[in-house]
């Protein structure tokens, strides 16, 4: 199957419709043969009380890109991927403005996908990096 990018990224965004990812304004912008980032804003929805990025919507951003990403490597009539372990290191704090999460494959197996999932600001500056671990079902 030729790797559409318009197609892959329409299709996350009607996914994302009424979940979550819709509640943090989690925007897929860019996709590759094996890699998929999106963009979350910054504000007081996403803050825990010292008014800093919570960790917990950080890993929800990483886990919504980990998680479709999975989706674009496998035949969705026949399979589904589900997470089964997500870890996450906090090197930087964000008060304002945008994050973005982009997932790179590291191991692409018949059952288990491991990603890497770089959270990085405005300027590139790494945020957060999380991995998670997908596992691959037959429907």
């Amino acid at each position: 199957m030729e790797f559409n990018k318009q197609e892959i990224l329409a299709h996350c965004q009607a996914f994302s419709k009424n979940t979550l990812m819709q509640t943090l304004d989690i925007e897929f912008i860019d996709a590759g043969p094996e890699f998929l980032t999106a963009k979350m804003p910054v504000n007081a929805r996403v803050h825990q009380p010292l008014g800093l990025l919570h960790g917990g919507a950080t890993v929800a951003l990483a886990e919504s890109v980990g998680s479709s990403a999975s989706f674009m490597l496998i035949n969705t009539d026949e399979e589904e991927a589900r997470g089964i372990e997500i870890s996450a290191n906090h090197l930087r704090s964000k008060r304002d403005g945008t994050v973005y999460a982009t997932a790179r494959i590291l191991h692409k197996g018949r059952t288990l996908h491991l990603w890497e999932i770089r959270i990085t600001d405005e300027d590139d500056r790494l945020i957060s990096i999380c991995k998670i671990t997908n596992m691959i079902l037959k429907k």
